[in-house]
């Protein structure tokens, strides 16, 4: 991980609300803003945000934790903004406190844990898996 990288540290990303970011079970009328998708793009701004600018090019992170309220509804055609906070650097590991606002109002909150891990080190660990998945 490259210098500079400490607590406090911030970043926000938006996200238009299309189609495929949406539940479709409700009907047409009813489309917002699904969990899954809004937990997915969380993910991404907190990944790209490390990749971009404080991991080496022979390291990248993982998903490790999610906890999220999600608390009203955004509607096809809206966008959000996603704001994430470094809380947490111990190590490998990187805590996040996130926000996600639309035009409206606050809509979503919650935490993620990352860990850094050297690409390297995480294509031995994936080989020796495939391994014991074939031997």
């Amino acid at each position: 991980m490259k210098e500079g990288f400490k607590v406090g540290a911030t970043h926000t990303a938006r996200y238009e609300i299309d189609e495929d970011r949406t539940i479709e079970f409700m009907g047409e009328e009813l489309r917002v803003y699904a969990t899954p998708v809004m937990v997915r793009d969380m993910e991404n701004t907190c990944r790209l945000f490390l990749e971009d600018i404080y991991l080496d090019e022979d390291e990248n992170s993982v998903g490790a934790r999610v906890e999220i309220d999600h608390m009203g509804p955004t509607l096809v055609g809206m966008h959000v903004e996603i704001k994430i906070t470094v809380t947490e650097i111990k190590g490998p590991k990187v805590a996040f406190e996130f926000e996600v606002h639309d035009q409206i109002e606050q809509v979503g909150r919650g935490k993620h844990l990352r860990f850094v891990v050297p690409l390297e080190k995480q294509r031995e660990r994936l080989e020796r898996k495939r391994a014991q998945l074939t031997g």
